[in-house]
């Protein structure tokens, strides 16, 4: 099991042109506020009860739950208990991201 302090995601893998891995811990109440990547974003809860609210959906789940988002879509991730997530960008960087080579 990967351990990882909250407020400190830990990159797994990153390779440019291709994705990026991070697990992210949210303990819990605690939220990533309204925000958007410019990758596409899937993530997979790993521990823990989350809600991941967009514009055109919330879904509520624990272990398993898996959610696909869309480059730019706006979102936010809310810990109901503390929570262990992956997140995936692909491709990374994606257009538009600092560093990018748009």
């Amino acid at each position: 099991m990967i351990a990882v302090e909250p407020r400190h995601p830990q990159i797994l893998h990153s390779s440019r042109g291709e994705s990026r891995s991070v697990v992210i811990a949210l303990p819990a109440g605690e939220s990533l506020q309204d925000h958007e990547v410019h990758e596409r974003a899937h993530v997979l809860v790993v521990d823990g009860d989350v809600e991941i609210a967009s514009a055109s959906s919330t879904v509520s789940g624990g272990a398993g739950t898996f959610v696909i988002l869309d480059p730019k879509e706006r979102h936010a991730v809310r810990a109901v208990t503390d929570a262990r997530l992956l997140l995936v960008l692909a491709p990374w960087p994606g257009t538009g991201h600092p560093g990018a080579r748009d």
